[in-house]
């Protein structure tokens, strides 16, 4: 038998036939029976009988054929049966405890059905593959999201995937596990037939993403505790931001290159510091001239912000001249798996011997801002930061070009006596 929901467990009684004596029994009502399709009324006759009821002629039980009435027991506060003789009480009271009795174990085989309800749940869910998983989860997340950000998430579960022969268990999950994969990514390979191994930052970023797919399991109930907190992250080592001085910025503008629209993005990014993905998908209807000042007002594909900036007439004059509002300003700009060959060819052609990337202009012009004397808070926001603390990684750059510039003057008449 199963309980089923608020099951109550009463008192009751039945005239014996040709006596004036009652039955004593317990109904237990509703419950579902096996092999029944429609909830039952239990009964248990405790073999007991009581002859002074006291009946309370104001509640009326049934009506016979005949018209004579009968008539419901009165119960007191507790909501047992009053009886007149000392004997019959006993009895109502023994009646009344095996009535507690049975509803407690009614009352706990419905705590005990949902504990087990629940344990069949959570031993479902640990069946379940946690690498699709992570698919759902980045579905939801960053349908809008930049494509790059897609991607991270695309190569987080391809190295999952590779760490675990294709299929990965909730079951299989735990700090143990989550330390092995740490240890795995440390270690990973590139991908797109490249030698080596991913960078320690590359590393931490797919790691990152694997503990916030932990975090939201256990909130959706896959996993009953939070890993997420437990497990320690990759820290990050500070990558060098290569940039160019303005020496170099000026021997790009005489160096021709093969593609004139790299060129002219590659220089609009140093002076604006804007990424490849937003200047790719800038429009005429984003910039407006305001008292002869043009502006940029888009959102940053990357982080969603809305961005209202200033920029210099020298980068205005980059764009080009003014077309149809819902023209692009910088048409066929490449994808940047396109323009790494002909911007290392502009690069190497102007005599400069840095390993630069089109991200190296967006350094650019953080480092000459922050060179020149504009404060981090602002440079901080020109670049469309969420937080300032990103931007400090290019003071410490110019931390570096103090150091090197104090040592700059050298007499040598101190140098022998030191």
């Amino acid at each position: 038998m199963k309980q089923l929901a608020k099951t109550k467990v009463t008192v009751r009684l039945r005239k014996a036939e040709n006596q004036k004596e009652w039955y004593v029994y317990i109904e237990s009502y509703p419950v579902e029976v096996s092999r029944k399709k429609t909830p039952q009324r239990i009964r248990e006759y405790l073999n007991r009988t009581v002859t002074t009821v006291e009946w309370d002629k104001k509640r009326t039980a049934r009506t016979d054929a005949e018209g004579i009435k009968s008539y419901k027991p009165r119960r007191n506060d507790n909501g047992i049966i009053m009886c007149r003789s000392e004997s019959d009480r006993e009895i109502m009271l023994y009646a009344d405890a095996v009535r507690n009795i049975r509803q407690k174990e009614y009352d706990n085989t419905d705590l005990y059905s949902d504990a087990e309800n629940l344990l069949t749940q959570q031993k479902e869910k640990a069946k379940e593959d946690f690498i699709k998983y992570i698919a759902a989860v980045a579905a939801k997340r960053h349908a809008r999201s930049s494509k790059s950000i897609q991607i991270t998430w695309e190569r987080t579960r391809e190295f999952l995937k590779s760490y675990s022969a294709d299929s990965l268990m909730f079951s299989q999950i735990d700090s143990r596990m989550a330390e092995d994969f740490k240890l795995f990514l440390l270690s990973a390979p590139r991908g797109g037939g490249k030698k080596g191994t991913i960078s320690r930052n590359t590393a931490a970023t797919y790691f990152s993403i694997f503990k916030a797919a932990l975090k939201q399991a256990f909130i959706d109930g896959y996993l009953t505790v939070d890993l997420s907190p437990k497990i320690k992250g990759i820290p990050e080592q500070e990558s060098r931001r290569e940039y160019l001085t303005i020496k170099e910025l000026n021997t790009l503008v005489e160096t021709p290159c093969e593609k004139d629209v790299l060129k002219r993005t590659a220089l609009f990014s140093a002076f604006t510091g804007l990424r490849h993905s937003d200047i790719q998908k800038l429009r005429w209807k984003e910039i407006s001239l305001e008292d002869g000042i043009a502006k940029l007002h888009f959102t940053q594909k990357k982080t969603k912000g809305v961005e209202y900036m200033p920029i210099s007439q020298q980068a205005f004059q980059l764009c080009g001249e003014p077309r149809l509002s819902a023209q692009l300003v910088f048409e066929d700009l490449p994808d940047p798996s396109w323009i790494s060959r002909p911007l290392k060819k502009w690069v190497e052609s102007a005599g400069i011997k840095k390993n630069i990337t089109f991200h190296c202009f967006r350094h650019t012009f953080a480092t000459l801002q922050l060179s020149s004397g504009t404060d981090i808070y602002t440079v901080s926001k020109m670049l469309g930061h969420t937080n300032v603390k990103t931007t400090e990684i290019y003071a410490k750059v110019i931390d570096e070009k103090k150091n090197r510039a104090s040592q700059a003057i050298q007499l040598e008449s101190l140098k022998k006596r030191a």
